[in-house]
């Protein structure tokens, strides 16, 4: 990828969500054109850069600014919203929804899944139904889980997950604002997940508190 100046390692993971935007206002779009033999049903917006060998389906929008790398796959009915960076080897998945994020190689987000305002590792995978909350219930500034335990706030009112590389969410969980994940990471299925998790480690739902209703 071409913005590595912007995606510094020394800085705070949620930095770089706020620097997708810079990035992609930097970049020259101009010296590319727009596929010539684009699916009818595929909306392509401005300032939009797609590898030739990006797979399009029939139906999808990709609005701009938004960069596509070489050899990923996009699937019918995604919605690409602006400020979008794809590394090489992706699956953007069938009504799948994407805004302001990174996505480094071989993430693979493939099913009903919401990507807003995260970074995504390499190899991160997300399963059917798996979403990225990012935006808290009293619009306050999203807090940060440190490795240590400690809280420090984003300063950012809209911020999803940072995923380290490899990490797993499977079918239907939830990763709450500002959750970190770390190295192959793994959250179970239907899982609700807020804070910090460590490189190796599962995260499971609770036990569901099982109610007997009296009846009279």
């Amino acid at each position: 990828l071409p913005f590595g100046d912007y995606f510094k390692g020394d800085d705070a993971p949620w930095e770089w969500v706020s620097g997708i935007k810079t990035a992609l206002a930097e970049f020259d779009f101009s010296i590319y054109s727009k596929p010539s033999n684009s699916p009818l049903g595929v909306s392509i917006g401005d300032k939009v850069f797609i590898d030739p060998s990006v797979k399009l389906p029939p139906y999808c929008v990709i609005e701009g600014p938004a960069y596509i790398s070489a050899n990923t796959e996009v699937r019918p009915g995604a919605y690409i919203r602006s400020n979008v960076i794809v590394g090489e080897g992706c699956v953007l998945g069938n009504s799948c929804e994407y805004k302001n994020c990174l996505l480094m190689d071989r993430v693979k987000t493939a099913h009903f899944n919401y990507i807003g305002d995260s970074i995504l590792g390499s190899g991160v995978h997300f399963g059917a139904g798996a979403i990225c909350a990012n935006l808290r219930l009293y619009h306050d500034p999203v807090p940060i889980v440190l490795p240590d335990g400690s809280h420090v706030s984003s300063l950012m009112l809209k911020l999803g997950a940072l995923l380290g590389e490899q990490a797993e969410v499977l079918c239907n969980s939830v990763l709450q604002p500002g959750a970190i994940l770390g190295k192959r990471s793994v959250v179970l299925p239907g899982t609700v997940f807020s804070g910090y998790l460590s490189e190796n480690t599962i995260a499971r739902a609770a036990q569901q508190l099982k109610i007997s209703l009296r009846r009279d």
